[in-house]
Order: C-alpha cells, then sequence, then structure tokens
C-alpha cells in the first residue's frame, strides 16, 4: 500500500512539548508546523454518540464536534444516508470545508489521507471496522465498548500488539478527576485492602411487541446487521424516548443482545472499567461468575431468547464476579449508580458527580502528594479524554483508555451476559481465556460472524 510517508511519519514523530488546546485555525499549539500537518479523521457511524443533531434532534450532544479543535474531519460513513447528509453538514459549519461522504466504511478505511478513524457504529460493528484500521495503519478513537464478544477482545488486542497504533476506548470516565482522584487513593492505600467493588449502572428497559416493518430507503438494513444473524428490521411508533419509536436498530439496538449486552456493557463498560482499575486487575479476570438474579423481558432457552419481537437484555440483575484472591467485582441494576469500593480500612463511592466516603473526606487534611493523578494518569496532565487521545497520537505513547485493560474489564461484562444468558455459574480459567468444562458457555465466547462479515486478520 502507499503511504504518505513524510506527513505520516511527522504526525508519528511530533513531541507534545508546549502542547495546548488546538482549534482549527491554531495547530502549532498542538504541535503541528501548519494546518497542512493536522491529523484526517474519518467517522464510521453519525449516530447520537457522534451528534445528536446528525441523528434529527436538535441537541448538541455528542463527541464529533470537539474533533475539530484537534484535527481535519475528512470523511463520514453511515449506513442511514440520512445521518451522512446531515454529519457533512455539521462538519461544513465546524470546519468550512464539506467532508466525503459514505454509506460503506470500506471506501474510507484504506485511503492514504486518513490517519485516524473515530468509530461510532452500534457495538457488534465495533471490533471488525478497528482492526480493519489498525490494520490499514490508522488510530483509532472507539466508542465503548469495545467488543461484542471476549473473543473479539483477544483479537483487537492481538492486532493492536501487532501494530502499534494508537487507540482510545472512549471510557471517558478515566479523565475525570474524581474518578482519578479515588484510584489515587486506592493505590496510596486510604481504603487498606479491598474486597469488593459494587458497580450499579441500572436496569434495562422493556418494549411492546414490535411489528415487522419495511426500513427506511435511506437506510441499509442488511448491511446495518453486517456480521449480525439476519432478520426481519421491526419498528413501533409512540415510545416515550426522542426518537418516539421502539426498534431493532440506532440507539435501541442496546437492548437485543445480537447487536450488544444491554446495561450490563452499556453501563457497564464505564463502572467495570474502573472498578477492574481500582481492584487492580487489569491483566486478569475472574474465577468465577454467579448470576445471583436475573430477570429478562423474554423467555430464554439454551441461552438464546425464544421471541424475536422485543427487547431480550436484562431489566433486573444481580452478578457477582470473583477473582482468584476473593476479591469480589458486582454488577447490578440497582442502588445509587456509581461504583463504590470496599476496603479493610474504609470505603469510598465514587460517579460523575461525587466522590464520598471517610477517605475522600480526609482529603482536606491529608491530600495526596504532589504529582498523584500524574501518576495515575499515565505520567500525563489531566485533560480531556479526547485531547489525551491526540497527545498519545502525537508522541506514540499508551492512552489513559487502551484496549489491553479495557478488554479485560469488558471480559468480566460479556461473561456476566453469558452467566445471565444460561442462567448459571460459570468457571473462568482468566489466562486461557477460556470457560471451564462448559461448551455451550463457550459457544457464546465467540459468536460466528454472518458469512462475507467475520474479521480477517490479514
Amino acid at each position: 500500500m502507499n503511504r504518505s510517508p513524510s506527513r505520516r511519519d511527522f504526525l508519528r514523530n511530533s513531541s507534545l512539548a508546549g502542547f495546548g488546546i488546538a482549534t482549527a485555525a491554531s495547530s502549532r499549539a498542538f504541535g503541528f508546523q501548519n494546518a497542512n500537518d493536522r491529523p484526517r479523521v474519518a467517522v464510521v457511524g453519525c449516530g447520537s454518540r457522534w451528534d445528536q443533531r446528525a441523528t434529527g434532534l436538535k441537541s448538541s450532544y455528542g463527541l464529533g464536534k470537539d474533533f475539530p479543535k484537534f484535527a481535519d474531519i475528512v470523511a463520514v460513513c453511515d449506513v442511514d444516508s440520512d445521518r451522512t447528509e446531515r454529519a457533512a453538514v455539521l462538519v461544513k459549519d465546524w470546519l468550512g470545508t464539506a467532508p466525503d461522504q459514505s454509506t460503506d466504511y470500506r471506501s474510507i478505511i484504506d485511503r492514504d489521507d486518513i490517519d485516524i478513524v473515530h468509530i461510532v457504529t452500534p457495538d457488534h460493528w465495533h471490533a471488525k471496522v478497528l482492526i480493519e484500521a489498525m490494520l490499514s495503519g490508522k488510530d483509532a478513537y472507539c466508542e465503548k465498548p469495545m467488543t461484542l464478544t471476549i473473543e473479539e477482545g483477544q483479537l483487537v488486542d492481538k492486532v493492536c500488539k501487532q501494530t502499534n497504533q494508537i487507540v482510545q476506548v472512549g471510557t471517558q470516565q478515566r479523565s475525570m478527576r474524581q474518578i482519578l482522584t479515588a484510584i489515587a487513593l486506592i493505590q496510596a492505600g486510604r481504603l487498606g485492602k479491598l474486597t469488593r467493588a459494587t458497580c450499579a449502572i441500572g436496569g434495562g428497559p422493556t418494549s411492546p411487541a414490535l411489528p415487522i416493518a419495511t426500513p427506511p430507503k435511506n437506510f441499509d438494513w442488511d448491511r446495518w446487521l453486517g456480521p449480525a444473524p439476519k432478520t426481519d428490521f421491526r419498528l413501533l411508533a409512540g415510545a416515550p424516548n426522542e426518537v418516539k419509536a421502539w426498534s431493532r436498530t440506532h440507539y435501541d439496538f442496546r437492548w437485543w443482545y445480537e447487536y450488544s449486552g444491554g446495561k450490563l456493557t452499556d453501563w457497564g463498560a464505564h463502572h467495570a472499567d474502573i472498578a477492574t482499575w481500582g481492584l487492580g486487575k487489569t491483566e486478569t479476570g475472574p474465577v468465577t461468575v454467579d448470576p445471583i438474579m436475573v430477570k429478562h423481558p423474554v423467555e430464554f432457552k439454551d441461552g438464546y431468547p425464544v421471541e424475536a419481537d422485543r427487547y431480550n437484555t436484562p431489566t433486573a440483575f444481580n452478578i457477582k464476579s470473583t477473582f482468584a484472591d476473593g476479591v469480589e467485582l458486582v454488577l447490578r441494576h440497582d442502588t445509587d449508580n456509581g461504583i463504590l469500593f470496599e476496603g479493610t480500612e474504609g470505603r469510598i463511592f465514587v460517579n460523575r458527580g461525587r466522590l464520598t466516603g471517610a477517605p475522600a473526606d480526609a482529603l482536606k487534611t491529608n491530600p495526596l502528594p504532589d504529582g498523584a493523578l500524574d501518576e495515575v494518569y499515565k505520567g500525563k496532565a489531566l485533560t480531556s479524554h479526547l485531547e489525551n487521545f491526540f497527545q498519545c497520537v502525537a508522541d506514540r505513547s499508551e492512552p489513559i483508555s487502551d484496549v489491553f485493560s479495557h478488554h479485560r474489564a469488558l471480559s468480566t461484562c460479556h461473561l456476566s451476559g453469558i452467566a445471565a444468558r444460561l442462567g448459571r455459574k460459570l468457571k473462568w480459567d482468566p489466562e486461557k481465556q477460556a470457560v471451564i468444562d462448559d461448551d455451550q458457555a463457550n459457544a457464546l465466547v465467540n459468536r460466528q460472524k454472518r458469512k462475507g462479515y467475520e474479521i480477517e486478520l490479514s
């Protein structure tokens, strides 16, 4: 493949001494010589996490609008052509130049002039797009959860090590001050020996039966399904949400095991990530996963829902994962959203809004040492999650939310989903990354991809 060695080598070797917030008009502060040296980004998936306005809503929520501070968006892609067109309009407003549009990511993933891929697809597409991006020499910002299955995480790990590409997972809690303070307190021994982390992540919703419907002309349903099983498009108007409909697609994909893992991976990817980090388990996994209580909105048989016309991920759950040393990580739907760390000498509760508990209160009179948060933040000063990514793109260091630790944390979430689907306790070998003496469970560790959508490592 022909590359652009001078520009790409510059991007890879740039120093960030004197790094500052960059804007579309000011790239020198970012460490690049001129505007032409700004990284060039392709967006794959233009849904609400990228920018809600691309979905037809008025809110500007989403990460897309922050990218022009650091890079040029040169291509946008979505299987919904309406979203692609709206995204192109937004990018032109931000940068003054309209990006190329596509409904097939393959047309842009291997372009020589693209340095970074922002992956904002539904979960079941994340790993395939990410792996192909890395193999084509691209860095990536991949929204969470990084994978649909444990095996996908193993493949992402392998390719990331092989290619040395920079990948930031969108678990932005790792770039929040109160979260870093909680981790620093734990690492300083302020809680004593940790015994348990409880992640309250909320329960999933239910839906009525959804009728088979005809996909909109602007929407490629078969392409959206991609590696997932072929099934009917379903839609029912009248839902009490912003899009006023229940469906199998767009935002609602989260509530179908075929494309996601419900709250276990949607919010679990955030909180289990922090819990695993705090517990010091980022290079291992649990040895047992016990679905103490799980409620699904549909009946399951042999790990699969018997009905295909309504949401099927858990609405309520209490699932306990236990590590070899007896430390526990619990995922549950009730109690206040956040993470409760319990140790032999204290406990703290942390979420996106607050950090509480006696060890946190004691910071007023017994502060952490200078530089403690920088040490937790892999030696860098705390900044936004996106800025941390672009710092690492320039200096080729590991981002705060690396694929390796995310895979381990997310494996606990995936195992919780498998245990929930089968309704039984699992024994897990964290070294071999396989379920022990349970072929049915191991079949869910790796789900077969639809023909034509397999992940290829070449």
